[in-house]
């Protein structure tokens, strides 16, 4: 929202930015919440109320919000409870300026304030974690909500804040036993149905979690011990995607130009169905020793298991976008520029069946130590993380045997009708053969990829992709009080971070038959005949777990785009920290919060292959050598928080910091690969940069909160920060004498020196935004609705950043995109009711367009369009309140009630290039906690 024209009032969905009025009015606002003291309030007797479930989270919740010094979000243990997400991203998501990106139909990374989920660091009780992905950001589908106690997110940093992101710092919190003031023991179970609402098989499934908390020796030990478990079978969901309109001549090409105007064709679509097994153990347990009240002993333990397996099955239709075993695409009927119908000799459509697998592994281990000596309290935090993961992949085509684009007749003639223009899946299309049929389709080389070389024949394909990432600490540090005075007390530390990251690929060709018989075809075992849900196109399906070895062999692969995703970063931190608390009075105002700074000095390297391109690589195996490259550097980051208690419930909050964040890994790696440019006389190259500094930004916040008791708030928050550096793909000019070999043939001018494409530091540019919060129990508005509440928020985010489009291939392109992970609206609500042991909430949460990270099918990270999403739950639960039954309770839910699908575009959500329906997910269930 863009505040001027001195007016204090202005529409919510504009753009926003901090301005002079902004805060004007802000303060106005606050100024006219403090006036109401001075009419004294007239005492009350007020009976006492215990308040259990939702509205105890609530309350939980509101009270982190209200006492920090930061400005922050909160998730309370009851919340979380009472609320049984997959994860505890999905409770995340529900807070305000907080989006998540689903994944296999589950919510997995977390953006904050528009940002990337890399410009967020997470946490587990204050220590940094790592992630089992390509990148820094953390997976939250790893962690369940379950075993968490609560969630902190801090939109402002201080100086003790250790691993803070630039975006905002995601802290996961577990029980502390010793909190509880007796044994806790509780049993959940929930069978679970997925998949529902589809046209395709629904699944099902299970979840279990115990928690046992209790204390010994007169409350100086205390143990708690969570365990969770997930299992469930996703059913079929339904994966469709079209490859976009191809521009093909209508008649035959001179002398390789079109003589007339190209018109629009389908260029091709995928007709997939996805059937998931996944199961995840987890085990959270802590033991805290606390003999007496100057020392203070904590153990820490998170490690999770999860297993992943997708079967992919469907039609492949290669159309205009054809390969290289098809034969010619005729126009037949034109109007307005597109051919409406239309034929394709020789045609090869493809039964696809992949199998592709996660298979991660995780654990946190932290011991905290904490005495008292005198004026000083100290503290040592040891502490280690670890992510693994193991994801092999498993790429298998059936089609018709041999080169139908040299012998048309083998295939016969595809012929197309009824597209508009625009939608490849909605045209009708008459194949010459069944798909489905097993007597005519092999597993084979359908297309060519082998390029009908007799020693690289490609009938499938296989990758394994592992990732290994580790980090150890250490953190000491002291704190004590200042007596009276502006600074309350004094709080100093160092921490050092030691991480390590290693990714290695391993690829290969899959053959059939004899391997000089580039055309070679075995019958596909098991095959049943299946149904495309989109096209109504029948397939042939088989399941090919195994299958290596039995139907297959492997020929190992490494050339340099392969070689290009084995890597290994390592980055050591050591920061140094100093805190002044504030409590102090301003202008009659009591003044809290904080003043500090960190000091960090990072010394970062990378190992990689480099690959050059003008050697051969005899049977796809290439001769690579090494480059290791590194850097070091120093941030200086302080930072201010401010509170001004305004009286009456009114709270104003002032931050001002300037922030970092470190540069994804992948984009730190050491790969380098080079060619000659024969056109252009000099070579050229692409890689990654491990000399990267990181993100940077000065930012600075302003909310306003007004709280009535306990249960009741509004916010109105604004940020805006000022990115002094940025990281993109950039071509700069370097010398690549150092991977030249005698071998290396040079141009003409024999210069070593010519264009590079890797990421680079460039000038940042800024993003802003303004929040809006409440919570409201409707017994304020009427009695007549006790028990009923309504939580409601919403956050505008505009970026003055553009990017080129290199994040959607490997070259540079003049044509800009939004800023990764922005969603320019963000907003969600909840209705809920309470009373007489009945609990029912109904939510919703909501963003709009943004641009987003996946896993491609060669295993890079790639940017795409995602479509804006609105995704509906429900919940409905009974406790018994007393009696034999007493801690029982009955619960019955409902996820993504809308079937919301996920849906990816290319120039316009009009356009999808894939569109993925999960259905809905029915949860029934029972806890008992005694």
């Amino acid at each position: 929202m863009t505040m001027s024209k001195d007016k204090c009032g202005s529409g919510a969905a504009a753009s926003f930015r901090i301005s002079p009025v902004a805060i004007g009015c802000t303060l106005l606002i606050a100024a006219a919440g403090a006036a109401a003291q001075t009419q004294p309030a007239q005492p009350q007797q007020l009976e006492t109320v215990t308040v259990t479930g939702i509205r105890k989270g609530i309350e939980d919740a509101i009270s982190v919000k209200r006492n920090s010094d930061s400005i922050v979000e909160a998730i309370s243990a009851e919340d979380i409870g009472k609320l049984p997400d997959t994860s505890i991203a999905e409770s995340i998501a529900r807070l305000p300026g907080v989006a998540a990106q689903r994944v296999n139909g589950r919510a997995t990374s977390i953006s904050v304030r528009g940002f990337s989920p890399d410009f967020a660091t997470s946490l587990l009780n204050g220590r940094e974690q790592v992630s089992t992905g390509d990148s820094r950001y953390v997976e939250y589908d790893q962690y369940p909500s379950e075993l968490l106690s609560g969630v902190t997110i801090y939109k402002t940093p201080d100086a003790g804040l250790i691993g803070q992101g630039l975006s905002g710092t995601i802290n996961m919190e577990s029980a502390r036993p010793l909190n509880f003031g007796s044994r806790v023991v509780a049993v959940n179970y929930r069978d679970v149905k997925l998949g529902k609402g589809l046209s395709t098989p629904a699944g099902k499934g299970s979840r279990v979690n115990l928690a046992y908390i209790d204390q010994f020796a007169d409350r100086t030990i205390g143990v708690a011990i969570g365990y969770a478990r997930l299992k469930e079978n996703t059913g079929t969901t339904q994966n469709s995607g079209s490859w976009g309109v191809a521009d093909v001549c209508p008649v035959p090409q001179v002398n390789g130009a079109c003589p007339q105007a190209t018109v629009k064709a389908p260029g091709g679509f995928n007709d997939l169905v996805d059937n998931t097994d996944q199961k995840r153990d987890a085990v959270m347990a802590t033991l805290q020793y606390k003999p007496n009240k100057n020392f203070n002993s904590t153990l820490d333990v998170f490690a999770t298991k999860f297993d992943q397996t997708k079967l992919e099955q469907g039609v492949q239709m290669p159309l205009a976008f054809g390969q290289g075993y098809m034969g010619d695409l005729s126009v037949g009927t034109v109007a307005n520029g597109v051919a409406t119908t239309g034929s394709i000799a020789g045609y090869k459509g493809l039964s696809r069946n992949d199998v592709d697998a996660n298979h991660d592994k995780v654990h946190s281990i932290g011991w905290n130590n904490q005495l008292v000596m005198g004026d000083w309290t100290g503290a040592l935090d040891l502490a280690t993380s670890e992510a693994k993961r193991k994801a092999p992949h498993l790429e298998t085509t059936a089609g018709v045997p041999g080169n139908c684009k040299t012998n048309p007749a083998l295939c016969g003639t595809l012929n197309w009708s009824g597209f508009d223009g625009t939608s490849v899946l909605g045209a009708k299309y008459t194949l010459p053969y069944d798909l489905g049929d097993a007597s005519k389709m092999k597993l084979t080389d359908v297309e060519g990829w082998g390029g009908g070389n007799p020693i690289l024949p490609q009938a499938g394909y296989s990758k394994v992709a592992n990732t290994d990432d580790k980090l150890n600490a250490f953190r000491l540090s002291g704190k004590r009080s200042l007596g009276d005075g502006m600074f309350s007390d004094l709080d100093v530390g160092v921490n050092y971070a030691d991480r390590k990251k290693v990714r290695t690929y391993v690829e290969g060709r899959l053959r059939v038959g004899a391997e000089t018989d580039p055309f070679a075809g075995v019958p596909v075992p098991g095959a049943v005949t299946s149904t495309g849900p989109a096209s109504g196109i029948s397939y042939l399906a088989w399941n090919p777990d195994g299958s290596i070895g039995s139907v297959y062999t492997i020929a190992a692969k490494l050339v340099p785009d392969i070689a290009n995703k084995n890597w290994t970063v390592s980055e050591k931190a050591t920061t140094v920290y100093g805190k002044l608390g504030i409590d102090s009075t301003l202008g009659g105002i009591p003044v809290r919060g904080n003043v500090g700074l960190q000091v960090i000095h990072t010394d970062q390297s990378s190992t990689a292959f480099n690959a050059d391109r003008t050697q051969a690589c005899p049977g796809d195996v290439c001769n690579l050598g090494t480059n290791t490259a590194g850097k070091t550097y120093y941030d200086v980051l302080p930072s201010l928080n401010l509170v001004g208690d305004l009286g009456n419930g009114n709270t104003l909050r002032f931050g001002l910091a300037r922030q970092m964040a470190r540069p994804t890994l992948d984009d730190m790696r050491a790969s380098a690969e080079f060619n000659l440019d024969t056109a252009k006389g000099y070579l050229s190259g692409s890689g990654g940069n491990p000399l990267l500094k990181p993100f940077r930004a000065d930012a600075v916040d302003l909310s306003y909160e007004k709280y009535w008791g306990k249960q009741a708030y509004v916010s109105v928050a604004g940020f805006y920060k000022k990115l002094n550096t940025y990281i993109f793909r950039a071509v700069t000019p370097v010398d690549f004498k150092p991977l030249v070999t005698s071998a290396t043939p040079l141009p003409p001018s024999g210069s070593t020196v010519g264009p590079f494409t890797a990421p680079q530091n460039g000038e940042g540019g800024n993003i802003s935004g303004l929040e809006l919060a409440g919570s409201l129990p409707l017994s304020l508005v009427s009695n007549w609705l006790d028990g009923f509440g309504l939580q409601a928020n919403y956050s505008k985010t505009h970026s003055a950043i553009s990017l080129p489009t290199s994040g959607f291939n490997n070259s540079i392109s003049t044509v800009t995109i939004p800023l990764p992970g922005l969603s320019k609206q963000v907003r969600g609500f909840a209705l809920y009711f309470e009373k007489w042991g009945f609990e029912a909430r109904l939510g919703q949460r909501y963003r709009s367009d943004f641009v987003g990270s996946i896993t491609d099918q060669y295993g890079d990270s790639q940017l795409v369009y995602i479509k804006a999403e609105r995704i509906t739950d429900a919940q409905i639960s009974y406790s018994f309140q007393d009696g034999w039954f007493k801690g029982l309770t009955f619960m019955l839910q409902a996820n993504n009630i809308k079937n919301e699908p996920y849906v990816e575009y290319k120039q316009s959500p009009d356009d999808p290039s894939k569109t993925i329906k999960y259905g809905k997910t029915y949860l029934m269930g029972v806890n008992y906690k005694f």
